[in-house]
């Protein structure tokens, strides 16, 4: 073979520098990050119902399923003008992204964005909906 030996060493420092980025990240990885929930509303909601988890749904559910009851409401609300949730512990909730989520998780950049850039996912939300301004999220 007419310059085997340069197209072999050629090949091994292209996979070398291929794979670079992969042997380098071995062993670490990225904290998954903590919504922060240090807003005032929510102190306020949990200091009047004397718990921490006050969400419309417990804090597990939430963190698996968040899109999906956003997908839910979303279709109760514009297809079957359904405006009422009730929640797993019999609570009620006016279904509104702008009006009930973003009332307790003002601060989007701690804890909507923090989330979703970690898992490198852009949500649709804001194609409708105006992106709420950012109004006391760490006191």
């Amino acid at each position: 073979m007419y310059n085997g030996g340069k197209i072999i060493i050629g090949l091994a420092i292209f996979l070398g520098i291929a794979t670079l980025p992969f042997f380098s990240n071995i062993g670490t990885a990225v904290k998954r990050p903590e919504p922060s929930l240090d807003t005032p509303v929510i102190k306020e909601v949990q200091a009047q119902l004397g718990r921490k988890d006050v969400c419309v749904e417990p804090k597990a559910f939430m963190q698996a399923n968040h899109m999906r009851l956003l997908n839910e409401w979303r279709d109760s609300a514009l297809r079957q003008n359904k405006r009422l949730y009730i929640s797993s512990d019999g609570r009620k909730f006016t279904i509104s992204l702008q009006n009930t989520c973003m009332h307790c998780h003002s601060n989007k950049k701690e804890f909507c964005d923090r989330c979703h850039n970690y898992m490198a996912v852009k949500p649709y939300c804001w194609d409708c909906h105006i992106a709420p301004k950012e109004r006391g999220g760490q006191s």
